[in-house]
């Protein structure tokens, strides 16, 4: 399946109400250490692919969800269960912490 863009229009419909927990990707273009992200990204919703669903939110687009992340900083990523957000991180610092990120959604935890 890979990595979903969400938008504010499929967010309800596929994060909230999807059966897979979610890992979103908030980022922007612009946006250096969200580029050196990605591929982590991309690798880890292979990986995890059938227990945990990614998608990326462009910050720059989806305002309005940036603003319900409430995000100060980018990337952010964050765990999401239906509607409920389980954990984040701001900035990127290697794929060990991200990779804890996926193993907890996917153990539920």
């Amino acid at each position: 399946m890979g990595v979903t863009k969400i938008t504010s229009d499929n967010f309800e419909d596929k994060v909230v109400n999807g059966e897979l927990p979610w890992i979103l990707d908030l980022w922007a273009p612009w946006c250096g250490p969200c580029k050196n992200l990605s591929p982590v990204i991309e690798k880890l919703a292979e990986e995890y692919e059938g227990k945990v669903e990614v998608g990326k939110v462009n910050v720059d687009e989806e305002q309005e969800l940036a603003q319900a992340f409430q995000v100060r900083g980018i990337p952010m990523v964050v765990a999401m269960r239906g509607d409920e957000p389980q954990d984040h991180m701001v900035g990127f610092s290697g794929e060990q912490p991200v990779r804890e990120l996926f193993e907890g959604l996917a153990q539920g935890e």
